[in-house]
């Protein structure tokens, strides 16, 4: 079940793929010489937007649930590359602590993610325990999934330098909770144990107006290796921060950043031809889940959005000071059983090791796809992302297509290596 574009496949996006597949080798050698360079996220996913005139990420996790959507077919590369990213941290690996959300008990569908998760880790070699921080778990607690195979969730135990559960001592900790409410004391301090990723991907530090800039420049050095426009593969984004949404005064700095980010698209659609409104969302810059994203097409619309914000935030007793990222909207014209999708790309360490379309009935294709109703295919990427078919004629290919959706990923990948030697706290500084 290959998802289809509804427009024809002609224009940039067409022009974009042959360049890619033709620079194919310098592109793999440039990836090789930045993993030289940086240490890539241990484990992330990436949601691109296939607008038919570019092609751009939007939002890059480095703490991704979803693993249940990838088929079985896409399991031993996952393996092979869970085995790579292990024996470059840690080669004497021998026990792993998988510590999940915290209130997910009764949240099957995640679970059936951790549970994959742990399928994955055993079959590279791993023995695998489901450690949870949550307060409520004070004891084992046994979960049936859907499919009928179970979960155990077992009660974190910390002596005075290491987490790791009764009888249980690991030397590696994964952690699949994105610490949004900060990272919890017991994780503090640890002696000998990697803990991944680090305490500082977590969303009470990471922002993804950092993100987004880390990519923006990573974008510059590909697209002139590819001698393409960088715009092709990046959405416009600003910042603002500090936001007092209680207050009338929030209005006006929003309402900037809106009108510097369409005026900037307005642009880019005159230089390329582009018959689209443009329209920008609004991101929460902490990237909490569940966070409300929305769309706005005029910097007047700001007024009552801000409005809206309140109210809706008050009635949720909310913070109502936000850090916000205005992002160029990115349209999405891919289609699966005629409903709105957008494809999501899993990688391990540096490699892709699979994907599947995440998409919606009921939304349009410039609305938020990852929003209550959301479905997902993961029969999508019927073939490997790796392996591409030169001389195909271009928008005809689905491994074409897909390994270029691996390419964007992975430059969100280096992005994201910047962004936490940035923000790493143990990193040292020469003056």
């Amino acid at each position: 079940m290959v998802p289809h574009l509804i427009t024809a496949l002609t224009g940039p996006i067409n022009e974009l793929e042959q360049r890619v597949i033709d620079a194919m080798p310098a592109i793999e050698r440039w990836f090789r010489l930045e993993w030289m360079e940086h240490t890539p996220p241990f484990y992330s996913s990436v949601d691109i937007r296939n607008a038919g005139f570019k092609l751009a990420p939007v939002d890059t996790n480095l703490f991704p649930a979803g693993w249940n959507n990838l088929t079985q077919e896409m399991l031993p590369l996952a393996v092979q590359a869970t085995m790579a990213a292990i024996e470059k941290i840690c080669p004497e690996a021998r026990n792993l602590l998988v510590i999940p959300e915290n209130h997910t008990t009764r949240n099957t569908f995640y679970l059936a993610n951790v549970a994959q998760l742990q399928r994955i880790f055993q079959m590279a070699g791993l023995n695998v325990r489901i450690g949870s921080v949550d307060p409520e778990v004070k004891e084992p607690q046994v979960v049936r999934l859907p499919h009928g195979e179970t979960i155990t969730l077992e009660p974190v135990v910390r002596s005075k330098r290491r987490l790791g559960l009764k009888g249980f001592d690991p030397c590696t900790i994964l952690l699949n909770n994105d610490l949004a409410a900060g990272a919890p004391g017991i994780l503090e301090d640890l002696h000998e144990q990697y803990l991944l990723p680090p305490v500082h991907a977590g969303w009470s530090v990471r922002r993804r107006s950092r993100h987004f800039r880390s990519y923006e420049e990573v974008a510059k050095r590909f697209g002139k290796l590819l001698g393409i426009d960088p715009w092709l593969i990046t959405p416009i984004s600003a910042a603002a921060d500090r936001v007092d949404l209680s207050s009338d005064a929030a209005v006006e700095p929003i309402a900037a950043q809106v009108d510097a980010v369409l005026s900037k698209v307005r642009r880019k659609y005159k230089e390329y031809g582009i018959h689209e409104k443009p329209f920008a969302v609004l991101k929460n810059d902490h990237g909490f889940a569940g966070s409300a994203i929305l769309t706005v097409r005029d910097a007047r619309e700001v007024e009552d959005i801000v409005r809206r914000s309140r109210e809706r935030l008050k009635a949720e007793r909310r913070p109502l000071v936000h850090d916000l990222i205005v992002q160029e909207g990115v349209l999405t014209y891919e289609r699966v059983n005629e409903a709105v999708a957008e494809p999501v790309v899993y990688m391990m360490d540096r490699y892709v090791v699979g994907g599947f379309y995440r998409m919606h009935a009921d939304r349009a294709n410039d609305e938020n796809l990852n929003a209550p109703g959301s479905a997902f295919v993961p029969l999508a990427f019927e073939h490997s992302t790796h392996m591409p078919q030169p001389g195909s004629k271009p928008g005809a290919s689905a491994p074409n297509r897909f390994y270029m959706y691996g390419v964007v990923a992975r430059v969100a990948l280096v992005a994201a290596s910047y962004e936490l030697e940035a923000t790493n706290p143990d990193a040292e500084v020469y003056e």
